[in-house]
């Protein structure tokens, strides 16, 4: 058996105007997933008296568009369509699948079902037609009974603690393959399958699965109060952790979750603060200022006291005292700005300067007979021959030649 488009049928002249039954949902309510169709006869029709669960060869199938229509014969699948149009069933064909917007997954999942089975006759058969609610699914609310622990992490100021927060929102999700929930989830069922019957266990599962997802989150150092604008990040995180039990077992998917802003407890947003202050304060700029407004609130404390004039002005000097750390640390900072680069450990040194020499010790360039640094006497140059070593014994008056091998005497 097998669907074929109601136009190329018409065309072919096989079937046209012969419809034995009419099947056809209406708009599927946004609280229902799975509807059994019925058929649908006029007073003209010539099949009226037809069996429930069977289908007449020839019958006419329509298909809206947020919808996918399956066809179970003896309790197994064996059509699938999901693009909207008109469809004739034709007994003569073979099973077809019409993927419309689920794309290759669906089809792959009909192709492991395999051959249908048939009876020889009439008798003994099965056959129903089922339309599933492929739209997006909306307005499920969540919310965490008790706090997640989430990482917070930031490589810039070394930040990485653990704590505790507690979220609320609403997500959706949706039929992605209409086989894998009819095979898992809801079966043959007589009328309708409502969300309510399936929802409780969805929420459980999604928030179970809200603490890997954030442990993901984290990893991209995005903090508590960032999270409601990753909704995409979140939304792929949270699809990877229910792959198992909604996509590869239910066939259901995550579409979108928008949160409401996270709450943190008191002690963990102080903690938070309090490292983020201590890291701005590693720049000795950022410390002096914090330091020098610090002197300027104990100045203005200081003038303002009425009562105690002389212990405020003790104050104030002791304020006054402190400031020498704030300049310290300004002059820290400046120097820090200013320094130049640091010259090339591999690079050659520098020649000195016309009369000047550089310390053995320390490397202090200095012009008399000791170190200006560390007080090191000037080292002693002694002239030699280049040939035979010969030092003569007066250092100011050298030789033209040497006098031991007559070589030119140029040490």
């Amino acid at each position: 058996m097998g669907l074929i488009r109601a136009a190329q049928g018409a065309v072919a002249g096989n079937l046209a105007d012969q419809w034995k039954e009419f099947f056809y949902c209406e708009s599927i309510d946004k609280d229902i997933m799975v509807v059994k169709g019925e058929k649908r006869t006029g007073s003209r029709s010539s099949n009226t008296k037809a069996s429930d669960n069977i289908i007449s060869n020839g019958s006419g199938i329509a298909v809206a568009d947020g919808q996918c229509m399956i066809i179970v014969e003896q309790g197994k699948v064996v059509e699938v369509c999901a693009e909207p149009g008109e469809f004739t069933y034709d007994s003569s064909t073979e099973p077809s699948i019409f993927a419309g917007s689920l794309g290759e997954s669906i089809k792959e999942t009909f192709k492991n079902i395999g051959r249908r089975f048939t009876y020889g006759g009439d008798t003994g058969k099965d056959q129903r037609v089922y339309y599933f609610n492929t739209k997006e699914l909306v307005d499920n609310k969540f919310g965490t009974p008790s706090p997640i622990p989430f990482r917070v992490v930031d490589s810039k100021i070394g930040l990485d603690i653990d704590v505790s927060v507690r979220c609320s929102g609403i997500y959706s999700y949706k039929i992605v393959d209409p086989i894998l929930f009819y095979t898992n989830v809801c079966g043959n069922v007589e009328s309708e399958y409502k969300r309510e019957e399936l929802d409780q266990q969805l929420k459980t599962e999604f928030i179970s699965a809200l603490q890997p997802a954030f442990a993901k989150m984290s990893e991209l150092e995005i903090r508590p109060n960032q999270i409601a604008a990753h909704a995409t990040e979140l939304s792929d995180a949270m699809n990877a952790e229910l792959s198992a039990k909604w996509s590869e077992l239910r066939g259901l998917e995550v579409v979108s979750i928008a949160m409401n802003p996270i709450t943190l407890p008191e002690e963990d947003q102080e903690t938070i603060k309090q490292m983020q202050r201590a890291a701005a304060l590693r720049d000795p700029n950022m410390a002096g200022a914090n330091i020098a407004m610090a002197q300027a609130d104990a100045m203005r404390t200081a003038a303002a006291n009425e009562g105690g004039a002389m212990n405020g002005f003790i104050g104030m000097g002791m304020a006054m005292n402190a400031g020498g750390s704030a300049a310290n640390l300004f002059a820290m900072g400046n120097q820090a700005g200013q320094q130049p680069p640091q010259a090339n450990p591999q690079a050659a040194p520098a020649a000195p300067a016309a009369g000047t020499w550089f310390c053995p010790q320390c490397g202090q360039q200095s012009a008399g007979n000791f170190c200006t640094n560390c007080g090191t006497a000037k080292p002693v140059s002694v002239a030699k021959c280049a040939n035979c070593g010969y030092q003569p014994a007066d250092q100011n008056n050298l030789p033209k030649f040497c006098p031991e091998c007559g070589k030119p005497f140029n040490g």
